[in-house]
């Protein structure tokens, strides 16, 4: 029988942790006072896309590891009441949607991270608001996904039937390789397997597949245990993988397949294309784009 038909998780996963405190160093002048996560796709801050996945997917608390420096994150997320009446009552309803982003009944908390000392250290950071029994998404806002069903909820659906830690991987280009974690699959079912090992930034030579890990995942409160054991690397840095890896020798772990299109909006190449998508949907900006473009071949 298939460890996918065991240690069923029976709990709903109602918690997500969006590590957003980086320093941006790639989109430097910009994040010196921006938060990268704020950088928009058109006129939708990164965070906000990344959220709103997690909502549609029933979670109840956006778990934020911040830095001193980024309260305009928050400052984003607030419901800012006046704006939104005066909205109200010029009747610009349109206007009161864009700035009216969560529900009450959604539940924020920001944690400060101190040092950024990798995203193992950012989401060790979250422990005290997770209970051991409790397992939680973590979301890297850098990755915008557009797919035709939520990729949190294939990966949610495996983790309640595993108990396990899940992780979103989809096949990277092979020059690419060495700047991922990359797994290796045992058997691939419908979109899932086991992982037999997870190996951090591998030379593309060494790598045991082309499956990296991407930016979603679901964690068992146990990962935090290991977190604190694990040792930083060269630069200082706790990694995240490297917990994985130990976790996925105690107990096993899985690897979900990405169904859709993802940029990877870290860089510049993939924000700028992630742009371009989305504005190539608007009948008017892709008339424009797309008559630009002709006059410039």
């Amino acid at each position: 029988m298939s460890s996918l038909q065991n240690n069923k998780y029976p709990n709903k996963i109602t918690k997500a942790v969006f590590p957003v405190g980086g320093l941006g160093t790639r989109f430097l002048p910009a994040t010196k006072s921006m938060p990268k996560e704020l950088m928009p796709i058109i006129d939708k801050p990164l965070i906000q896309y990344a959220v709103e996945e997690a909502l549609a997917v029933g979670i109840e608390t956006l778990i934020f590891v911040t830095s001193a420096s980024k309260h305009a994150i928050f400052d984003h997320f607030d419901p800012m009441p006046s704006l939104k009446m005066r909205f109200e009552q010029q009747g610009r309803m349109d206007l009161v949607e864009k700035v009216d982003i969560l529900s009450t009944e959604v539940k924020t908390v920001f944690i400060p991270q101190g040092e950024p000392l990798g995203l193992g250290h950012a989401v060790l950071q979250a422990q005290s608001l997770i209970s051991a029994d409790e397992m939680f998404a973590v979301l890297l806002a850098d990755d915008f996904i557009e797919a035709p069903q939520n990729p949190l909820h294939a990966l949610l659906e495996c983790a309640q039937k595993t108990g396990q830690t899940s992780l979103s991987v989809e096949q990277v280009p092979s020059e690419r390789i060495s700047s991922y974690g990359i797994v290796s699959p045992k058997q691939w079912q419908a979109g899932q397997t086991e992982i037999e090992a997870i190996v951090e930034k591998p030379p593309r030579d060494e790598a045991p597949s082309d499956f990296g890990v991407i930016g979603r995942y679901v964690l068992p409160a146990r990962i935090f245990d290991v977190l604190k054991q694990t040792p930083a690397d060269a630069k200082g840095e706790i990694q995240l993988t490297d917990a994985i890896k130990t976790l996925l020798q105690r107990e096993g772990a899985h690897a979900v397949q990405l169904d859709g299109q993802r940029f990877d909006c870290g860089h510049h190449e993939g924000f700028v294309m992630a742009n371009l998508h989305v504005a190539m949907k608007d009948p008017a900006l892709r008339s424009k784009i797309s008559d630009y473009l002709n006059e410039q071949a």
